[in-house]
This record gives structure tokens, C-alpha cells and sequence, in this order.
């Protein structure tokens, strides 16, 4: 079951990378078919297995030879792992469910903020559908309404905090950034999306002194911080709990 489900992030993730490259250019993610972006030439199906694929070609294309990102078969294995930890974790069920496309969104948004610096409004919608989704569901299957009501106080919650540091740091943060927090606080609640913004914040200023520090963005460039609020939202996912009872034992 662990090597199916690993196939399955695999499948996914391979999705994704069209997700990444399209959603940014307002183009469909169903039509037209894969096909090489530099000469345009459909894919087949031995094109298209994720990560063998790339191996097998050494990373160019079939057709006319050119460079395949590297980003392609990252993705398809970091999704493939996401999902096997999320098996592991939640076992076949509806958390798992949720929490798979949940993830796989969360890794489609920080690769768009990272090449665009912006997150489209196409993936906060579908992250707002899924979450209002998941609390009724689960609010059903638990007969009890208390995860609606955290799950609202996290969308408001995650959404204020941004919305305050944007006019504190006057653009420090993005809109996106607030959208996206707004989704991270359905899933995980005002709990959950308080600790997401402590580990996205520690992360993201720790990668800005260290990219000063190496010269890679001048004290005027601007970082995307959609990528740091993700691994923030994964270590809240997977240890979330285990944080809280710990700080709240001291």
C-alpha cells in the first residue's frame, strides 16, 4: 500500500508541475495536452512516467533535445514523499484525503511565489473550496460544529495578522500572503495557523539575513515569503501538536 500511495504523489506531482507553469499565465491546466515548451511537440506516454522519464532522457527532450527543468522530477518526488508521510501519519482516511490535496496546493503555491513573486487567486479559491469542504466534513463525521467554529476563527485569525503586518511594515507582506493564511487557518485552525506564522517568520528571516549575507538579494530586493508560510504550515501539520502541549507544559 506504501509503494501505491507513493506512486500516487508521483502521478500528482507530475500534474502539479503543469499547474506551476500554467496557472501563472492564465492558461487551462486540462487542454491543450504535455508538451515541450520549446518545440511544442505533444508528449507520449513514455514522455510523461515521473522521475523515469527524466532519468531515461537525461533530463532533455525527446524530440528536439533541449534541457528538461530539474524542477520536474523534484516535485513528482517531494510530492510522492508528502503523501507517504501523510499515509503514515493519517492512514487511509479523510484526513489523509484532505490533507494530500491540501499539500499538494501548499507546494504549487510556493514554487508560483518563488518564479512570480505572487499567488494567483485561481489556487486561494480552490484552497477556500477544499476548506470549507474539510470543517463541514468534518463537523459531520465528529457530530460536533467545533471544528467549523476553529476553523472560521483560523481563516480570520491568519488573515488579521497578515492584513496588520502589511500596514505595520507597510509592505512587508503581499495580499497573497493574507489570502493564503486565510486558507492555512480553515485546515488548521487559530492554534494551528498562530504556530504557522511563528516557524514562517523564523524561517523567512533567517533565509533573508542569510541572502544579504551572500550577496544574493540587496537590501532592497524583495523575497516571496508564500514559501516560508508553506514550511511553516508542514512542520504545524506534522508537529503541530506536539509544540503546543510542549509550550503549554512550561
Amino acid at each position: 500500500m506504501y509503494i501505491l500511495i507513493f506512486i500516487l504523489g508521483l502521478i500528482i506531482g507530475s500534474f502539479l508541475n503543469v499547474c506551476i507553469f500554467r496557472i501563472p499565465n492564465k492558461q487551462s491546466i486540462a487542454f491543450p495536452p504535455s508538451h515541450c515548451f520549446h518545440c511544442n511537440h505533444s508528449l507520449g506516454v513514455l514522455d510523461l512516467f515521473p522521475v523515469l522519464s527524466f532519468v531515461f532522457l537525461r533530463g532533455k527532450c525527446r524530440y528536439c533535445r533541449s534541457k528538461i527543468s530539474i524542477q520536474y522530477p523534484i516535485i513528482e518526488l517531494v510530492n510522492g514523499l508528502l503523501y507517504l508521510s501523510l499515509f503514515i501519519k493519517f492512514g487511509l482516511s479523510v484526513y489523509f484525503i484532505f490533507y494530500a490535496l491540501f499539500g499538494s496546493l501548499l507546494l504549487v503555491i510556493a514554487m508560483i511565489d518563488i518564479k512570480t513573486e505572487t499567488i494567483p487567486n485561481a489556487t486561494i479559491i480552490f484552497g477556500l473550496i477544499l476548506g470549507i469542504i474539510y470543517i463541514i466534513i468534518m463537523a459531520f463525521t465528529s457530530y460536533s460544529w467545533i471544528g467549523i467554529k476553529d476553523g472560521i476563527l483560523g481563516f480570520f485569525t491568519g488573515s488579521l495578522i497578515i492584513f496588520l503586518i502589511i500596514l505595520i511594515s507597510r509592505g512587508g507582506m503581499g495580499a497573497g500572503d493574507m489570502k493564503l493564511m486565510g486558507v492555512v487557518g480553515l485546515f488548521l485552525g487559530y492554534k494551528g495557523v498562530i504556530v504557522t506564522l511563528f516557524f514562517g517568520i523564523i524561517a523567512g528571516g533567517i533565509a533573508g539575513v542569510l541572502l544579504l549575507l551572500t550577496k544574493v538579494k540587496s537590501r532592497k530586493a524583495t523575497i516571496p515569503f508564500g514559501p516560508f508560510l508553506v514550511l511553516g504550515t508542514f512542520i504545524t501539520l506534522y508537529w503541530g501538536e506536539f509544540i503546543l502541549n510542549w509550550y503549554l507544559s512550561l
